[in-house]
């Protein structure tokens, strides 16, 4: 059997599991599990287990295929890739500042992680830029040639 059939028996598999699981939560209605402690564990838990057990599934496969790849194929090309995308971060990092926050709750956000969060956004919109950018120039060269 080929790894195509067996990921997608297991995808139908976790696919009517999820389905059966997201029936219990709709009959069981939302106002009823939100006053229940119980049903929130023998409803809601299972649920969040499935999703769980799926992330862990795809960080295993996208890990297993990342290091494939990086032994079959060009190191020196992905090492460029990842050293170019450390760089965007320590850019982002480097126009961000952090400063204590207090939040409406009363609960503080320390410079660090409001740092962090705003390099993180920078990252984003930087990479976003590159990539509306890029998306820009082939649809040029396409319409030069």
């Amino acid at each position: 059997m080929t790894l195509h059939k067996i990921l997608k028996y297991l995808a139908i598999v976790i696919g009517v599991i999820g389905l059966i699981l997201w029936g219990r939560v709709l009959m069981t209605g939302d106002d009823a599990i939100e006053n229940s402690a119980a049903l929130q564990a023998s409803v809601v838990t299972p649920f969040l287990i499935v999703a769980y057990i799926v992330f862990a599934i795809i960080v295993l496969v996208v890990l297993f295929f990342v290091i494939k790849g990086l032994f079959s194929g060009d190191i020196k090309r992905t090492l460029m890739s990842v050293g170019a995308f450390i760089l965007v971060v320590l850019i982002a990092y480097l126009l961000t500042d952090g400063t204590e926050t207090v939040l409406n709750d009363g609960e503080v956000v320390s410079a660090n992680t409001n740092h962090w969060v705003g390099a993180g956004l920078v990252t984003f919109y930087i990479l976003a830029c590159i990539a509306i950018l890029l998306m820009v120039v082939s649809g040029v060269r396409k319409l030069i040639k």
